[in-house]
């Protein structure tokens, strides 16, 4: 274990709020994984993945009040993305499984948190929880999908994203980072503020699985059968990914999983859910992982 060193540009108050992360690394198949930890190692363990092109980042707003929950608060970058290392042949989620469990077992296995754990998934990270659960179904008790594709209910009506990596122009780099922010992750415009562009700025630079193409089929769909932990579920009311389709989602979720938990909308916000309205995210989490969901 070590310190964990995080973004020097982050707002003093967050800084100070994520003070005293850990860092652990876990390895398979010769590849080494990062985590960052938070709060009590003898906590209820709550594992949170991020999206693609994303890190641990993508709920940099959630962690410290989900920690002073009452959780331990664990958060990989997913192999091939922040510091973690791209596993040779690791192309797609499918991949990312065997990474996780193992994961999962050296950290419970050196007492830095105690199982089964509660996973929460934003996109494409709800995309490697599913397929994670459904190959190790003993790892976690419960799932919960945040803006997860993957469900064979993609929208039509989505704004293209626009490629950045031939750009040698610092600011016409920012000009298509805000561009992609608002075409997929955010729905307020006033949502894109200076850390949510240096965030992303900072995050897809590191991404190395470019030519991920699963989350255009109905993989989630079809192993969430096969999952035996509780499923719920916290979509944004303007997710890009469902736009004009999030009533066939809510529909169409309960009859997918083995074990139902509860649906969740919040309103007013985009796919990035959990960065864009965090309080009203936190609530419908803590909410979803209570024993007993009220809705």
């Amino acid at each position: 274990m070590s310190a964990a060193v995080l973004p020097d540009f982050l707002p003093p108050e967050l800084a100070l709020a994520l003070a005293g992360a850990e860092r652990h690394e876990t390895s398979c198949q010769s590849a080494r994984m990062v985590w960052h930890a938070w709060g009590s190692v003898a906590a209820p363990t709550l594992v949170l993945l991020h999206g693609g092109s994303g890190s641990w980042t993508h709920w940099v707003r959630v962690i410290a009040p989900l920690r002073d929950a009452g959780w331990r608060v664990l958060v990989p970058d997913l192999p091939g993305f922040g510091d973690s290392d791209l596993p040779l042949g690791c192309s797609d989620v499918d991949d990312l499984p065997a990474h996780l469990h193992a994961g999962l077992q050296q950290l419970q296995g050196a007492g830095l948190c105690a199982g089964p754990v509660s996973v929460a998934g934003f996109s494409f990270g709800g995309m490697a929880g599913a397929l994670w659960l459904a190959e190790h179904p003993q790892d976690a008790a419960q799932l919960v999908l945040v803006g997860a594709p993957g469900m064979g209910l993609a929208s039509p009506d989505r704004t293209p994203l626009k490629g950045w990596r031939h750009l040698q122009s610092p600011v016409a780099r920012e000009e298509v980072h805000r561009h992609n922010l608002l075409a997929l992750m955010l729905q307020a415009p006033e949502a894109l503020d200076d850390l949510a562009l240096r965030l992303h700025s900072a995050n897809v630079q590191r991404d190395r699985m470019p030519r991920r193409r699963l989350s255009s089929t109905d993989i989630v769909a079809r192993v969430l059968p096969q999952v035996k932990a509780r499923v719920s579920a916290i979509f944004g009311e303007h997710d890009a990914l469902y736009r004009g389709r999030l009533s066939e989602l809510a529909a169409a979720l309960p009859l997918m999983a083995s074990r139902w938990g509860c649906w969740q909308v919040v309103p007013g916000a985009g796919h990035w859910v959990q960065y864009e309205a965090a309080a009203l995210f936190n609530a419908a989490l803590l909410e979803a992982l209570s024993p007993e969901p009220k809705i």
